[in-house]
């Protein structure tokens, strides 16, 4: 122990416990009525080590300046995870160098890839095995018909969220015989370990967690001018790689033989550009597919809220007032969860059918306005824009938590809350204080992005079955005969969305009944699908 007296304040217990870390150690002790900052050494480590403490009032910006985003430091063991999750990775803020200007290389020595860190690569490929055991659907799609190779030929641009279970994804669709070139659909979701472990495996991939603007752009690019490499297939999520080569390469767009778009702002962008008569090639809408908007919108999101909620807030829902604006799939199964632990939730609606379903099944259908003030989370689920707009966020009360659980990040108007008169603050990873001249303060989540996936992780089950809808889907339309699909939008043939159904009901041990010649002629139905039509309503 140094010779030194040990500031006041700090107990011996509180010392010996520090002192056994063997770390150097800087601790600031805020001590009621201490009138001035004092830096007081308390001991050392076994290795001479020394830890010092500060005690007084916390140090305050010079007079007149003002400190418009403060960031929380990281403790080591956050910074030594090697957690692959979404939200509990930290390993983008290994270093300050932007992955563009690092030149690596995996073990095969090709450096056509541009990840955070190639030497992850091993975390990485865990993840994807975990993955594996909880996709049994896109395994058993792998299995079946990975010795026809019906993606033979085809090179395909992804453009999704880069995670395990995407992944897997890309890793079937090279089985079954593509080519792909893959980069983010959003700046926040990226897994660095997963990123690297497909360049590991010899896949082009250009995407890390935390791309500015400009970097996304650029890593599409890579993707679509690649040398030597043309493309002729895409799968989309939002419709960045779609527009971004049609504007890019009108010529080599033209040549693409199919388009698959799985989310509702991409989907949405793809009717407009059929409606202009821009759209040249055929599209394949799979996010209105009956198993993905039943299962990864509902189900998916039914769990996948509160995992981002919980990891991003530990906020508890017992009691909380909630608003969740959209009552789609989505919406409902963020209302479903948040109401099964306790939330008083309302909805806010513009459909009169989605208002009645949100009635019917106990919640308010309220206006956003008269609500607000008593409002403890606040959830976007609609796809549309300026949802939650500065007014609203202004009359919000304090300690609010908001986020978005719709595509795209233009639900809540972020960008009014970057003026002078307000200060970000960082809380922890992707949760920003957003304060009021008054002291008021929201907790603003992801800002404002697709919160389950910049914040948590979702269900492997689920990401599956919708895996499933995106591969049958790109090989439905790389092999269809000329003519059958013509330069318009499509939905998932009827027969195909039962087959992924089907490929997921072993997981569960489950028979399917049969019918019988005469019930099946009674039905007007053939023996093996389809069996409903496509306007039912599931």
């Amino acid at each position: 122990m140094s010779a030194m007296e040990p500031t006041s304040g700090v107990s011996q217990e509180e010392k010996n416990k520090l002192c056994a870390n063997g770390a150097a150690t800087k601790v600031q002790v805020h001590l009621e009525g201490a009138d001035s900052a004092k830096l007081g050494e308390v001991g050392e480590t076994e290795d001479g080590k020394k830890i010092t403490f500060q005690t007084g009032p916390p140090q305050s910006a010079p007079a007149g300046r003002r400190y418009k985003r403060r960031s929380r430091s990281l403790s080591q063991s956050s910074t030594d995870s090697n957690t692959s999750g979404s939200y509990s990775s930290y390993s983008e803020d290994e270093d300050e160098v932007s992955p563009r200007q690092k030149e690596q290389k995996n073990s095969k020595g090709s450096s056509d890839f541009c990840v955070k860190n190639i030497k992850k690569a091993a975390f990485g490929r865990r993840e994807i095995q975990i993955a594996e055991q909880e996709m049994p659907g896109l395994m058993l799609l792998r299995s079946k018909v990975a010795s026809e190779k019906p993606l033979k030929g085809a090179k395909i641009i992804g453009c999704t969220h880069i995670t395990a279970q995407a992944a897997v994804l890309i890793e079937t669709l090279s089985a079954l015989g593509a080519s792909i070139r893959w980069s983010a659909c959003n700046i926040y979701s990226t897994q660095n370990e997963v990123a690297a472990a497909l360049a590991e495996a010899g896949f082009p991939v250009f995407a890390w967690r935390g791309e500015t603007e400009e970097d996304f752009w650029w890593c599409i690019e890579k993707c679509i001018l690649a040398d030597g490499w043309q493309p002729n297939m895409i799968l989309d999520d939002g419709g960045d790689a779609t527009h971004r080569m049609l504007k890019k390469c009108p010529e080599t767009f033209k040549l693409v033989k199919g388009i698959v778009e799985e989310s509702v702002t991409g989907v949405h962008r793809l009717y407009q550009l059929s409606k202009s008569g821009k759209l040249s090639i055929p599209a394949m809408n799979v996010n209105d597919s009956v198993t993905k908007v039943k299962f990864d919108n509902l189900y998916c999101c039914r769990e996948s809220i509160l995992d981002a909620l919980k990891r991003t807030t530990d906020t508890m829902f017992g009691g909380k007032q909630v608003v969740v604006c959209g009552y789609g799939e989505v919406g409902k199964g963020c209302c479903a969860a948040l109401k099964g632990l306790g939330s008083i939730v309302s909805v806010t609606e513009i459909d009169p059918i989605c208002a009645l379903q949100a009635a019917m099944d106990g919640f308010r259908v309220v206006r956003l306005e008269e609500v607000l003030k008593n409002v403890d989370i606040l959830i976007t689920c609609t796809g549309n824009k300026n949802v939650v707009q500065r007014h609203h966020l202004d009359r919000l009360k304090n300690a609010c938590i908001v986020c978005n659980m719709g595509h795209s990040n233009t639900e809540i108007d972020v960008e009014s809350l970057r003026t002078p008169e307000l200060v970000w603050e960082r809380v922890r990873h992707q949760v920003d204080h957003v304060i009021w001249p008054d002291g008021k303060r929201i907790l603003l989540l992801a800002e404002g992005r697709l919160v389950n996936l910049s914040c948590s992780t979702v269900p492997s089950f689920v990401v599956s079955i919708t895996a499933c809808t995106q591969g049958l889907a790109l090989i439905e339309l790389f092999n269809a005969p000329q003519g059958r699909y013509k330069q318009d939008v499509y939905l998932l043939p009827k027969k195909l969305d039962e087959y992924v159904a089907t490929l997921h009901l072993p997981s569960f041990d489950a028979h399917l009944t049969e019918l019988s010649d005469d019930q099946a002629g009674y039905l007007g139905l053939n023996k093996t699908g389809p069996f409903k039509p496509n306007y039912y309503r599931y």
